[in-house]
């Protein structure tokens, strides 16, 4: 698609993000003071993706890691009137070449069902097991 900046730790706003991440994943909106997500990614993220769209953010990736040669995808999103236009796919990759210059080796993403076509044929992820445990 045409038109559509990406950039690696591009500025962005935390309201931005929570109205993203609410139409991404069906969920509300957050107030900034719930999520601020500015804070959070300086704080625990090795960088994140932003990509827009005549100035709007269509789609952001964070980039979480271990400070050594693990990284892992965190809230892969794509506004819904931006999705199957490889906005995705093109963010996640935006993500990989940045974790390999970081001196990563491994970037890790955990995905439901029926996200397996984009994360393992589109974006080359193998599956592995893993686990997870709720807590609340």
């Amino acid at each position: 698609m045409d038109g559509v900046e990406l950039e690696w730790r591009g500025m962005f706003t935390s309201t931005e993000v929570n109205v993203l991440h609410a139409a991404a994943f069906h969920t509300r909106v957050y107030a900034d003071e719930e999520w601020d997500w500015a804070a959070l990614v300086e704080r625990w993220s090795l960088g994140w993706c932003t990509a827009r769209v005549d100035g709007e953010l269509v789609g952001f990736v964070n980039v979480l890691t271990d400070g050594l040669v693990h990284a892992w995808l965190q809230d892969v999103m794509v506004s819904p009137l931006h999705q199957r236009l490889g906005i995705g796919r093109r963010l996640v990759m935006l993500a990989v070449d940045r974790c390999r210059e970081a001196g990563c080796e491994w970037l890790h993403v955990d995905y439901d069902d029926d996200a397996i076509e984009f994360y393992e044929h589109t974006c080359g992820f193998q599956p592995t097991n893993g686990g997870l445990r709720a807590l609340r």
